[in-house]
Order: structure tokens, then C-alpha cells, then sequence
């Protein structure tokens, strides 16, 4: 790596730490935050060593006051940018009146929820979880009950087709279909009824066809997996692959939908429709853990009152923070800036000569550079010249800003990753 080296921007005019908040933030430096979650948290994360104190917008500041450019988005959570106004003013106001009733009984913001996310998106019905994992549990369960009461496959014998370095959550039934060792080894046993398949080899697809297969789980862009761009074309073949045999298409867009990837989900860059998906993440605009499984009648109707829930799932406040992401969306335009800053960053670093890119592929402002040697330490790099990024699968960076970010910030960053890269 060479190039200048510049410390991260301070905010000229950081929080000032009141007499309430004083006890909690009495002088904790970085280290001593780092040493203290070393010493009282389960190790079971690598984080750059940057301890965030508040954010706004594309930005945060660690608890010394240095100012960095968040290009994460806490994996598409965050695509209004951290703690938009209208977000938070909608969060606040609804905690003033009902945060939590359970399923036990209705309220008025699960309804408008469902009715908003269901027009907008033009799914006939939405079943609201919390974690995108629950989303995705949702969704094999339906699948599996429509495949028993609807296809008429043999009880206990219906077969789910997954793909090579998926990622759809932390559950053990999710991680038993992972192709990843690690997210399995001491975990087991895990549930039958998954075929793996290879990403983006459409003949692999038909091939594995066969009467017991109810769905095929796929996400449109292997996020986890590095930013995997499947060939044009893939998503539509599933899709005759799925009429032909008289099963479900049910795409995982928790971190590629509502405008990562320059469309509403990505699904629609080759104008299909999936039979179901899962969302979340952007849901909620990175303030509450919302998802949802959305779906047409002939899916969703097989539930009946008992076979599922959540005692958070669809709770009024996920409802009135989920109404006002929607809303910051479709109002600002983020899908459309997403397309037009996301055309420009891709074809500029695609164009970067640099001896450790292999690849520099994505859609929108959703990116991942592929390098022919560990992401880690360019990641470092770039947290010192004050850009947060996060390395995948060990030699991919990934590229996710919030979908806000204005286009002199994005060259801002851009020009920070031409540094460390050159």
C-alpha cells in the first residue's frame, strides 16, 4: 500500500457531555472500551478497533471525537443514513404512546404497516419478524407447508434448492445449508431438505429438478459472499425453472433491497417477479430491528393463527419506524440516487490500475472489490485516513454506503480507496 496517510477529520464541535450523561462517559478512551469488551464480551466478532459514540447521516465519531465516513451502512441497515430526523421523530412520538402489545391483542400502526409495505412493494400480504434470520425461518417454514398442503409433496420430504456461499442468517437450520465450514463446525446436527447448489449455474438448477422441490431460497446478490454478481439471466431462468416444476421462487433481499442495488429489490434488473421475500435491515432505517416475509395469497394463506409468531413481530413501533423508512425512501429518491452514484463509483473504480485488484463488480452503491490478497489490512488503512469499510470472505472490501450520501462525499471516499489501493 502506498500514499500519503492523513488522520481522520475531527468534528470541530463535538456533543458536549452533560452532567447527566457524564457518569457513563467519563473518560473512556478507545482503548479502554476495547479492553473492557475484550474482557466482558463473547469473542465471536473481528471489528475494526473503532469505538462509535453518536452518528449522523453518512458519518460517526468515535469517543476521542474523530470524524469518519460510515461506507458500511451497517450492511444496508442504514440506507436513509444514521438517525434520520424523520425517522427518529416518528420513533419518538410513537414511544410517547404504545411501544409493545404483543400479538396477544391489535394496534394501529401494525396495520398501516402492513397496508403501506404491501402497496409499495405489490406483494398481496406481509408478515412482520424482527431479525432477518426470522425472516428467512419464516419463509422455509412456509415454504415447507405449502409444498405439504398445496403441491402435495410427501409429508417430510420436501426438498429446498440453496446455493454455494449463501448467507441467510445465524439460526442452525440456516448455517446447516451454508457452504461455509466455519459457520457449521460445532453447531450440528442440522436439518435435512436443503440442496446446494452452484451460485449463478442455471443448468445445476434444472438438473436438481425433481418433484419433491418446493422453492428455490436464493438471494440476487450474494452480499456475504463478496458482492457475487450472478450472470444475466440466472434470476429469470429460475424463475421458468420454478413454472415449469410447480414450485416457489423466493429471493433473500435483506441486505439487496429497498434501493441498494439501484431498484427497489434487485430482483426486478431482469423484470421478474419472485413468488415470496424476505427484507429487513433498511426496514427500519438502522433505528429498530424490523423484517418481513411478503408474499401472495397462495403462500401466505397457509398459515393459520398459531402455526407462527413473534411477541415482538409487528409491535406498534416497528410499525410507526418502519412506515417512516418507507416513506424517507420513496420521498428522497433514494433508489434513484442509489442507481445514478452507484453507476458512477463502479465504473471509476473499475477504471483504478492497481496491482491487487482482481475484480470490481456490484449494482448501485453496493460494491465489492475483489483483491489477490487479504482485505484486512487495506481496510485498516482506510479506517486511518478516515473511511469505514469491512473486508468479506478475507480478500473482498466491501461497499456499502448509505444510500443519503451526497456525490462530493462519495468522491471524497472514492479518492481515499484510489490512495490505499494504488
Amino acid at each position: 500500500m502506498t500514499g500519503p496517510m492523513t488522520e481522520p477529520r475531527i468534528d470541530p464541535a463535538p456533543r458536549p457531555i452533560t452532567e447527566a450523561t457524564a457518569p457513563l462517559e467519563r473518560q473512556l478512551s478507545s482503548r479502554d472500551h476495547i479492553e473492557i469488551e475484550d474482557r466482558y464480551g463473547a469473542h465471536n466478532y473481528l471489528p475494526l478497533d473503532v469505538v462509535v459514540h453518536r452518528a449522523e447521516g453518512i458519518w460517526v465519531w468515535d469517543v476521542e471525537g474523530r470524524k469518519y465516513m460510515d461506507f458500511l451502512a451497517a450492511y444496508s441497515a442504514v440506507n436513509q443514513g444514521h438517525n434520520h430526523p424523520r425517522i427518529v421523530q416518528a420513533m419518538v412520538e410513537q414511544l410517547g404512546r404504545v411501544a409493545l402489545t404483543s400479538r396477544a391483542f391489535r394496534n394501529d400502526q401494525a396495520s398501516l404497516f402492513g397496508q403501506e409495505l404491501c402497496e409499495l412493494t405489490g406483494f398481496a400480504r406481509a408478515l412482520p419478524m424482527n431479525s432477518g434470520a426470522e425472516a428467512i425461518e419464516t419463509a422455509i417454514k412456509a415454504i415447507r407447508k405449502w409444498a405439504y398442503t398445496v403441491k402435495g409433496v410427501a409429508t417430510d420430504r420436501a426438498e429446498i434448492l440453496v446455493f454455494n456461499q449463501n448467507f441467510h442468517g445465524r439460526t442452525t437450520t440456516i448455517v446447516g445449508f451454508s457452504s461455509d465450514q466455519q459457520y457449521k463446525d460445532g453447531f450440528g446436527p442440522f436439518a435435512p431438505g436443503f440442496t446446494l447448489l452452484p451460485f449463478g449455474d442455471a443448468e445445476a438448477v434444472e438438473r436438481a429438478m425433481n418433484p419433491n422441490v418446493a422453492a428455490i431460497l436464493v438471494e440476487p446478490i450474494q452480499g456475504e459472499g463478496g458482492i457475487i454478481v450472478p450472470p444475466e439471466g440466472f434470476l429469470r431462468r429460475l424463475r421458468e425453472l420454478c413454472d415449469e416444476h410447480n414450485a416457489l421462487l423466493v429471493l433473500d433481499e435483506i441486505q439487496s433491497g429497498l434501493g441498494r442495488t439501484g431498484k427497489l429489490f434487485a430482483f426486478e434488473h431482469e423484470a421478474i417477479r419472485p413468488d415470496a421475500v424476505a427484507i429487513g435491515k433498511a426496514l427500519s432505517g438502522g433505528l429498530y430491528p424490523i423484517s418481513a416475509f411478503l408474499a401472495d395469497d397462495e403462500v401466505m394463506n397457509v398459515f393459520t393463527p398459531g402455526d407462527h409468531g413473534s411477541t415482538y413481530g409487528g409491535n406498534p413501533l416497528a410499525g410507526a419506524v418502519g412506515r417512516a423508512a418507507l416513506r424517507v425512501i420513496v420521498e428522497e429518491e433514494l433508489v434513484e440516487r442509489s442507481a445514478t452514484l452507484g453507476a458512477y463509483a463502479l465504473k471509476r473504480l473499475q477504471a483504478l490500475d492497481s496491482p491487487h485488484i482482481v475484480e470490481v463488480r456490484g449494482k448501485g452503491l453496493w460494491i465489492g472489490i475483489e483483491l489477490n490478497t487479504h482485505a484486512r489490512p487495506f481496510c485498516e488503512a482506510l479506517q486511518a485516513q478516515g473511511l469505514l469499510c469491512k473486508e468479506t470472505h478475507d480478500n473482498v472490501i466491501r461497499i456499502a454506503p448509505p444510500l443519503v450520501i451526497s456525490r462530493e462525499d462519495l468522491d471524497w471516499a472514492l479518492e481515499k480507496i484510489e490512495t490505499v489501493l494504488r
